[in-house]
């Protein structure tokens, strides 16, 4: 039994969709997708964060809050960038698939991760809470730095020898730092020795009127001078002064010129600044040595 296919009962099999097709659910959707990608990206580089950069500029925040909104909001512009294209393109299913997904993904990585989010969280109360600024110098532990950037995961110290340390910022929210600067004036301590048989009161006097001459000795506060110890070879004068604006630099030439100073002015009036030494005194008994030194002469 045979049978014959006419031209009409053949059902052409299309491989590839008809033009019309394609260019409706491909070509489309891709070009709205790229337009609307840039288009936004360029709104928030151009508008949005520049206007929320001069907010905080206005407001008076430090340069630290301003570099991590700047990195904020690139986070933001690529996001929204991206989410509203994807919504103009009509792939909202795919934004909820890429949530649940982005979802588990920041479940598992927030487990093998904990170090780097809390070093993340305590980036974020830093800068809320400002323990510290960039341009301050700080002390933590055994470290001591100008400030030099304050990052998400860590803050970057610049040491007064010129080197670079990274700390991550989980060490400075759980321990205790010391922030010098963070006011507006300073006080500094030494102990200045003078002999036991010196006029304390002329000494005082002296180290008084060395701190009213320095420029950068502040009035108010005064200075003040306290017997602090009566040490083995010394009486010790602790005295205490005020610099306005501190910083590290500032602090130590004020005391290093205040010290040498007073020293020079101690010397010209006979104020003795003695030093810790040893005496020994008594004498060693060596006759019997002299004697069997004489023995054995007199045997050879």
């Amino acid at each position: 039994m045979s049978s014959s296919l006419t031209p009409e009962s053949v059902v052409p099999l299309q491989v590839i969709p008809e033009q019309g097709v394609l260019v409706q659910e491909f070509v489309i959707p891709a070009v709205t997708f790229l337009v609307g990608f840039i288009a936004v990206f360029l709104v928030g580089k151009v508008v949005l964060t520049p206007v929320v950069k001069r907010v905080l500029a206005t407001r008076g925040h430090d340069p630290s809050v301003q570099s991590l909104a700047d990195s904020l909001m690139s986070v933001v512009v690529w996001v929204l960038a991206l989410t509203i294209a994807l919504t103009l393109a009509g792939f909202g299913g795919f934004i909820a698939a890429l949530g649940v997904f982005g979802g588990a993904v920041a479940l598992a990585v927030g487990f093998a991760a904990q170090d780097l989010l809390g070093n993340f969280v305590a980036g974020i109360f830093i800068l809320k809470d400002r323990p510290f600024e960039v341009g301050d110098w700080i002390e933590v532990g055994d470290i001591t730095g100008r400030v030099q950037d304050i990052d998400l995961r860590v803050t970057r110290l610049k040491t007064f020898d010129n080197e670079l340390i990274t700390v991550p910022n989980g060490d400075l929210a759980n321990n205790a730092l010391k922030n010098p600067v963070a006011f507006d004036k300073l006080r500094q301590k030494f102990v200045f020795g003078i002999g036991y048989d010196d006029d304390i009161d002329h000494a005082k006097e002296v180290i008084l009127d060395e701190a009213a001459k320095h420029p950068d000795i502040l009035d108010d506060p005064g200075t003040s001078i306290r017997v602090s110890e009566l040490a083995d070879s010394y009486v010790g004068l602790q005295t205490r002064f005020w610099i306005a604006n501190p910083n590290r630099a500032d602090f130590v030439k004020t005391r290093s010129e205040l010290v040498q100073a007073v020293k020079e002015r101690c010397d010209a009036e006979a104020i003795d600044m003695p030093y810790p030494h040893t005496q020994l005194t008594g004498g060693i008994e060596v006759d019997g040595l002299k004697a069997d030194q004489a023995t054995t002469t007199s045997d050879d």
